[in-house]
């Protein structure tokens, strides 16, 4: 049985989606034109939660429970450490030049011409028989992750390995080294 239809009346839903569509955006926007670094990770933070409750809508929990411990979670607070570490001023903000204005507002203009373009060329198809409750769970996502993705799953796996021991490597001081 589907989540959705159990947890939301069918005509909630719709709203539901709207609502969450309205907010993330809304706080996505707020995220780049925030003056404060803080604010824009907290607004990011209820970007991600939004995202979250689009994942639940589309039957795919364990998609929205990573996503909420995984970005939501690690992620921001690495982000607000990494704010916090560098004790950003706020009289300490960098001018751009006019060139680098007009250059990031042509390449943005650019993307979302192409991203228009690419969207009215996209089909959109909707299959209502069939529908299987299990899509978005752990036991279907670790079947074909460890029937079909094997191999890249170890190989990311020791990928990871590596970059830990990398940065811890990276960030261990030797015994000579001065503190300042």
């Amino acid at each position: 049985m589907n989540l959705r239809n159990v947890l939301i009346m069918p005509f909630l839903a719709d709203k539901l989606f709207y609502f969450l569509t309205f907010v993330a955006l809304l706080s996505a926007l707020l995220v780049v034109f925030s003056k404060k670094p803080m604010r824009s990770v907290l607004f990011l933070i209820i970007t991600f939660f939004c995202l979250s409750g689009h994942y639940v809508l589309l039957n795919a929990q364990f998609l929205a429970a990573v996503n909420l411990i995984v970005y939501a979670g690690a992620i921001m607070v690495l982000f607000l450490f990494t704010i916090m570490f560098l004790n950003l001023k706020s009289d300490v903000v960098d001018k751009r030049s006019v060139l680098t204005q007009l250059t990031a507002t042509i390449s943005g203009g650019i993307m979302l011409v192409l991203m228009v373009a690419l969207l009215r060329q996209a089909e959109i198809t909707v299959i209502k028989e069939g529908v299987d409750g299990s899509v978005g769970l752990v036991e279907s996502l670790g079947k074909v992750l460890f029937r079909d993705f094997l191999l890249p799953f170890e190989l990311a796996s020791v990928l990871f390995l590596t970059a830990m021991v990398g940065a811890v490597m990276l960030g261990k001081r030797d015994a000579g080294d001065k503190v300042i």
